[in-house]
């Protein structure tokens, strides 16, 4: 018999590659491809549950506006404000206020609402949870809000809302982290479609915004859910666009992209003194309200008066400002106007955020990046007309740049702009100006708004997980206790006390590992701090060697879940 040729040995040896492929795709099916099934249905569940919340909430603010303006559109509150006594526009904010903070009092520890930046908190420190009682009391006073003459968004209330769900599904199943996560992620982008009617920027949103990161494992599911919130939007409101452009938005010719590019800087700078408006007006609130020690549950009604001043003349404020957003759109506004309705927003949205009445940021940066790019695009277009388009196309660039900027999210706020639009046509100058918005804003802010409120919490989350890990690993859980056979010197522990280097045992490594530096030791005296007066009782020690060892299992944790 001759023996077996070259060609034939590779065969074979191909052939017995592919039967053992074949063997271990079946055993993967057979272990773990049911329970992925099953946590695509968990998934779907979970985004019908979203949605619901989702719709139920817009439909909460339309029933409630539509009582207390008493107007059949909400769609054009402000039209039919104007013709309300001038004394109905100032209560309406003041009671409303009131009720908000009662609420918050009452529900909350803090009467803080709760927002997206929390939800982002939680998917990165909290296993994909979040507050359950203080969420469903923001939602509450985020609804009243909305309701009553508050100037801001519905989407930061509807993503913690059903990040609430999410979080209770979550702890049903004892979830791990990183489900944890995923099914916050399907729930926010359920949420977010069901809101926009934008079933790919809701998907993109919950991977770029919430989880920040594009893991494989994670899009199919959120795509499930996702699908499953846009389903229950056109179930009930049809598959239409919240905004209606007209048909000459085309770009004219390429020498107009320059102008895009600069409304991409000026669209970044608007959006950063949109974010630090809010904040230095939250700083100027907390400085009155300690200094005249006005009660925590009388802030929002002081910010509902200045309000209903504020919307006594310009009921453009009121709300989400869908109406001014879309006149901008359609080019239905004069210079002037433009300018000064952009102005006042940035200042009702500062004062609505101040007086923490509720709501978030993305639809009044909307109404403040069509207001710029149309005030933009009608200077551009009188001073260059033979190279300029038309006036509504720098509206609907600069409506996407601030928006970008302002969430730190270019890709899903581009789609969520073309989606909102139903104009896929002009998508170059979008991304021109968002590119540039988010380019120069996020050098001037921490990443974004939501990244900045945490930042100024002392929640590092913007740098990514090496500055934000060391804050989640107690020192009790790394350090060697006295008892340990590899401890250190009880003696030098001690010495080390009295020169003041030790550490508590309920501190975290973020305090702990800035001290092997600056003294130079291998190691750290742990100690619980008894009362005044009384020495410390020694607990053991932390060592630099074990810490480190913590954060790199922390970081190699986190690596891999993200390339998953």
């Amino acid at each position: 018999m001759e023996p077996e040729g070259p060609r034939s040995s590779w065969l074979k040896g191909q052939a017995l590659e592919v039967v053992s492929a074949c063997k271990e795709g079946l055993k993967v099916i057979r272990h773990r491809g049911p329970s992925q099934i099953q946590f695509w249905f968990i998934a779907l569940a979970v985004g019908i549950a979203a949605g619901f919340a989702a719709l139920f909430f817009r439909k909460g603010i339309i029933a409630l506006q539509s009582y207390v303006y008493g107007a059949d559109d909400i769609t054009h509150i402000h039209s039919h404000a104007e013709n309300l006594p001038w004394y109905w526009l100032l209560m309406l904010p003041v009671a409303g206020g009131l009720v908000v903070g009662l609420i918050l009092h009452w529900f909350t520890p803090d009467a803080r609402v709760r927002s997206v930046a929390d939800v982002i908190q939680g998917a990165a420190m909290q296993d994909g949870r979040v507050e359950k009682r203080a969420g469903l009391a923001s939602a509450a006073a985020s609804l009243i809000t909305l309701s009553t003459g508050g100037s801001s968004g519905r989407e930061g209330p509807v993503v913690h809302l059903a990040a609430v769900i999410s979080s209770w599904v979550s702890n049903v199943m004892k979830a791990d982290g990183i489900t944890g996560r995923d099914l916050l992620g399907c729930a926010v982008a359920a949420a977010v479609s069901a809101s926009f009617n934008a079933p790919i920027a809701g998907a993109l949103f919950a991977l770029e915004v919430i989880l920040r990161h594009f893991a494989v494992h994670a899009f199919a599911p959120i795509v499930i859910a996702s699908a499953a919130g846009t389903v229950i939007n056109r179930l009930e409101f049809g598959d239409v666009t919240e905004f209606s452009l007209i048909s000459s938005t085309a770009l004219n010719f390429y020498q107009e992209l320059p102008a895009f590019l600069i409304l991409g800087l000026v669209s970044g700078l608007v959006a950063v003194v949109l974010m630090r408006s809010i904040f230095w007006a939250d700083d100027l609130g907390s400085y009155v309200q300690a200094r005249y020690k006005i009660p925590r549950y009388l802030r929002p009604m002081f910010a509902g008066a200045l309000l209903g001043g504020l919307a006594i003349f310009y009921p453009h404020i009121i709300g989400v400002g869908y109406e001014t957003t879309s006149l901008a759109l359609t080019g239905e506004l004069m210079l002037h106007e433009a300018f000064v309705f952009a102005a006042l927003k940035v200042l009702a949205v500062a004062i609505t955020m101040a007086g923490r009445m509720g709501g978030g940021v993305f639809s009044p940066s909307l109404m403040v990046g069509a207001l710029t790019g149309l005030t933009f695009g009608l200077i551009a277009t009188a001073l260059l007309p033979a190279v300029s388009g038309s006036a509504t196309l720098y509206a609907l660039a600069g409506m996407g740049a601030v928006a970008a900027a302002v969430l730190g999210a270019p890709i899903s706020t581009t789609l969520i702009v073309f989606e909102l639009t139903g104009d896929w046509q002009t998508g170059l100058a979008v991304m021109v100006a968002v590119s540039l918005s988010t380019a120069l804003s996020s050098r001037l802010v921490d990443r974004s708004f939501f990244l900045t409120q945490l930042e100024r919490r002392n929640i590092h989350l913007a740098a990514g997980p090496q500055a934000y890990l060391l804050s989640m690993v107690r020192v009790a859980t790394v350090m060697r206790p006295v008892s340990d056979k590899n401890a250190a010197s009880t003696e030098v522990c001690w010495d080390l006390i009295e020169q003041g280097v030790y550490v508590d045992g309920n501190a975290t490594l973020e305090g702990a590992m800035p001290m092997f530096e600056s003294a130079n030791v291998a190691y750290i005296p742990v100690v619980t701090l008894s009362g005044e007066g009384e020495p410390p009782e020694l607990w053991g020690a932390l060592f630099q060697v074990d810490a480190l060892k913590a954060y790199n299992r922390a970081l190699a944790a986190t690596a891999a879940e993200e390339h998953s």
